[in-house]
């Protein structure tokens, strides 16, 4: 057995679903007369034993001692849930393609109910109009010219139509979003000044959604971490950080916990009143049109 054991003889580096599904069956209690003993659903022990989910410390303690783990066994098992998956992971890294991966980004979506999206350079994807979305994939399509990411320029219409789309969850009352931009986010110009101008009016229009917050981050604040990068939390269970080829997702607890303290440090140092910049920019981008004439 690789790795090294733990007293029960388990491999520690062996998954924790893994261990609890061999202890079920060598008592041969079948999954939903474990469920019922303990308040689960059959269906969420499967998925907890075959690692569908993330293996909760409190729900493997509660499995565990239902199933006779001795107590400092089922302690060992316990931490092994809540250290797992301390790492970032490619988000399946099969599903390169642009559309793909859009279409993984509205499953995720779906079954969050509080979003926090981080964005120092480009306007959220939520928040995107279908123009602004084509410029960004257009650019990856042509710069990268990788056929891997995005082989032609109907996996950018595909890819846009499926961005769209998932626009729809902002209209469901029972989820919550908070976007954090920069003042960056703004002054680049991803598509012609028109484009922007119609961006900066989505932008106003989702602003306004009761279950919307926008907050900015303005050119003099003073950061108190450097803006390495943009993230996107789904509640606190998931952090994903969108690359060129790809997107890198983590459900590791210490690394949510980290993103999330981030996340809440910057928007200390943002602003709800963002008015006056979508304003200023507006304005900017509308004499950019009339020098052009």
């Amino acid at each position: 057995m690789s790795g090294s054991s733990d007293p029960s003889g388990q491999a520690t580096d062996e998954p924790v679903g893994v261990v609890l599904a061999r202890l079920r069956k060598s008592k041969r209690i079948p999954g939903q007369a474990l469920g019922e003993r303990v308040g689960m659903s059959q269906a969420k022990i499967s998925r907890l034993e075959t690692g569908a989910v993330a293996a909760e410390p409190a729900d493997v303690r509660l499995l565990a001692e239902e199933l006779g783990l001795p107590p400092d066994e089922v302690d060992q098992l316990v931490t092994r849930a809540e250290h797992a998956d301390n790492r970032l992971t490619d988000w399946r890294p099969a599903h390169l393609g642009l559309a793909e991966r859009q279409r993984d980004l509205r499953q995720l979506e779906v079954s969050t109910m509080e979003h926090r999206v981080f964005q120092p350079a480009v306007v959220p994807g939520l928040l995107q109009t279908s123009e602004y979305a084509r410029a960004v994939m257009s650019d990856l399509h042509t710069e990268l010219d990788d056929a891997r990411v995005a082989d032609s320029a109907v996996a950018v219409s595909e890819a846009v139509t499926a961005r769209m789309h998932r626009n729809q969850i902002l209209l469901l009352p029972d989820r919550a979003f908070v976007f954090l931009i920069t003042e960056a986010v703004l002054r680049n110009r991803i598509g012609s000044p028109a484009e922007m101008i119609a961006q900066i009016g989505r932008i106003r229009e989702v602003a306004a959604y009761p279950n919307v917050t926008l907050r900015l981050v303005p050119d003099d604040a003073e950061w108190p971490i450097a803006p390495y990068h943009g993230f996107y939390l789904a509640d606190d269970r998931c952090v994903l950080v969108d690359l060129f080829t790809t997107s890198m997702v983590s459900r590791g607890r210490r690394i949510v916990r980290s993103y999330r303290r981030v996340f809440d440090s910057i928007e200390r140092v943002a602003t709800t009143d963002v008015e006056p910049a979508l304003d200023r920019y507006q304005t900017h981008y509308a004499r950019m049109l009339l020098n052009a004439e």
